[in-house]
């Protein structure tokens, strides 16, 4: 049933996110060239697109957690989203207008965030503590390799049909529908053994008084981090700025992924035993490099490593976030935990992709990402307050329990 201590259902469910990804990543990679190339979006248009579809997967994960908690159920949640993300890509081939895309956009994000807390509750309701964040770990960089593989299908899709974007989206059809199948076939969720008696209720506003302040750091420095990461559609658009040709753009998302998922689980393993904070305030100080270097660099190559270290940081953190959320938020409303956390971050990504949008507009990529690198540095600061100010929170949310 285990595989190194960590349970069979978080391998099946890494192997599920790295078929949807794979998929989702083959689009993702092409969709801002082939909404402001094709079809003649402006940067404003793609900004908004990116932002909606982020901030609706992480705001549509807060009904979705809390749902998994009052039921007791996760699976069923996680049918309907990953089903729904899947009956969303043929209607990318077929748009005609972006309109159409953000339509078949938003439907996919919409089943992202079905899937997404009740996914990571699933995780912590059935990983022991001590690997719990090798356990997330090990489930993200599952899920980076399909997020690697895509851009790669994409690239050598792109050489295959002669720069036809649309049957590259029809391909990507196929890894969805096995990523589904694979999740109604494969994953059993255990039971809860829920006392009845202490079956969470119908959630009320006065639950959120059961969240520790720990709890609701950890909310508020991941939507300023939400604010300094915006869409990844933009680290397209900097190597597209920088020259490189529309068949060799999925490559962009291809070295970001690389050094994603090299970082993800090695982050996770050494958080369960070195503790949380340190390593993302070390993740948080290498976005702030990551967007300085995109910010100055004048050649493609330089414009890769400062992609290379966006990855980095994503490794460093996104797992991080996850284990914490897990480790502050009560048990018995651990999915509304993991919900509320992405709701937040949901209205944050939004208005991160408008700003990065307009500012790349107005005044240019160097301006987009040095603004980043400003809310990262507020982000690090606020952390490094905190761990400073509250050190009995420090050890309450080190990882250490």
């Amino acid at each position: 049933m285990k595989k190194g201590g960590i349970p069979r259902v978080v391998w099946l469910l890494g192997l599920v996110s790295l078929c949807m990804d794979l998929s989702s990543e083959m689009i993702h990679s092409l969709r801002p060239v082939f909404l402001v190339s094709l079809l003649g979006a402006s940067t404003v248009t793609l900004g908004l697109i990116e932002g909606i579809a982020e901030g609706t997967a992480s705001i549509t994960k807060v009904f979705s957690g809390v749902l998994s908690d009052h039921i007791g159920r996760r699976k069923p949640l996680l049918v309907i989203g990953y089903g729904l993300a899947a009956l969303s890509k043929p209607l990318f081939p077929l748009a005609t207008s972006a309109n159409w895309v953000l339509s078949a956009t938003f439907a996919d994000r919409i089943g992202k965030g079905i899937r997404g807390a009740p996914r990571d509750a699933l995780v912590a309701d059935t990983t022991p503590t001590d690997v719990r964040g090798a356990a997330y770990g090990l489930r993200q960089s599952l899920d980076t390799v399909g997020a690697i593989l895509g851009p790669l299908a994409a690239v050598g899709l792109m050489v295959l049909v002669a720069g036809d974007i649309r049957k590259v989206f029809w391909v990507a059809v196929l890894p969805a529908i096995a990523a589904v199948a694979l999740l109604v076939l494969g994953v059993r969720e255990p039971e809860r053994h829920i006392d009845p008696r202490e079956q969470p209720s119908i959630p009320r506003w006065r639950d959120l008084r059961r969240f520790p302040r720990g709890f609701w750091v950890v909310v508020a420095i991941g939507a300023v981090v939400t604010m300094a990461r915006f869409s990844e559609a933009f680290l397209v658009l900097r190597t597209s700025d920088a020259g490189l040709s529309r068949d060799w753009i999925p490559l962009v998302l291809v070295v970001m992924n690389l050094t994603y998922v090299a970082s993800a689980y090695p982050a996770g393993w050494l958080s369960d035993r070195a503790g949380r904070m340190g390593l993302l305030m070390l993740g948080l100080g290498v976005i702030i490099a990551a967007d300085a270097v995109l910010a100055i660099s004048r050649t493609l190559s330089m414009v890769f490593v400062g992609i290379a270290l966006w990855g980095l940081h994503m490794g460093l953190t996104q797992g991080l976030f996850a284990a914490l959320v897990a480790d502050t938020a009560p048990t018995d409303l651990r999915g509304s935990g993991f919900g509320v956390f992405n709701f937040v971050s949901g209205v944050f990504a939004i208005f991160s992709s408008l700003l990065a949008g307009a500012l790349w507009m107005w005044h240019g990529p160097t301006v987009t990402f040095f603004t980043g690198a400003a809310f990262s540095a507020v982000a690090l600061a606020g952390l490094i307050w905190w761990w400073l100010r509250y050190p009995r929170t420090k050890r309450e949310s080190s990882g250490n329990h």
